[in-house]
């Protein structure tokens, strides 16, 4: 069997509902806050307001310093940790350039483009039902407080 055909067989195969299914690693992966935003920014989506049609982002080459100030609150060795494993998975590219200092910037494969298009929807999603959300969240918390 070539490798081509072991491959084919095993994406028939794969089901992320069987514990030792390696789309279940993946899944749990891309489901990190941190994955998702860092591909919303390499995808251009840097800005807090959801783009409409009109307006798409594009994506563009980051480096290291500006991914890490549009993302506040990841630490330095989170966001080393979660570049590395996206391109580990053939998700970014990571280029250095020899100046003085050293250029490394990060960029989107087609294949991290492609996700990144389903992880735009979840940050779309979170930012604009979050006051809903948290009234939900209030109301159980007060139902908790009656009943307890």
């Amino acid at each position: 069997m070539t490798a081509a055909q072991k491959r084919a067989q095993a994406k028939v195969e794969y089901n992320a509902f069987l514990a030792g299914c390696p789309s279940r690693q993946l899944l749990d992966r891309i489901s990190d806050k941190w994955v998702v935003l860092v591909l919303c920014a390499l995808g251009g989506e840097n800005n807090p307001e959801p783009p409409d049609a009109a307006h798409a982002a594009a994506p563009k080459a980051m480096r290291y310093s500006e991914i890490s100030r549009l993302l506040a609150g990841v630490s330095q060795k989170m966001l080393t940790q979660t570049l590395r494993s996206l391109e580990h998975d053939g998700l970014l590219t990571r280029t250095v350039t020899p100046t003085v200092p050293v250029t490394v910037s990060y960029e989107l494969t087609d294949l991290g483009l492609s996700l990144h298009h389903m992880t735009r929807g979840l940050r779309n999603w979170a930012q604009t039902h979050m006051a809903e959300v948290l009234a939900h969240r209030e109301n159980h918390e007060n139902h908790d407080a009656r009943t307890s």
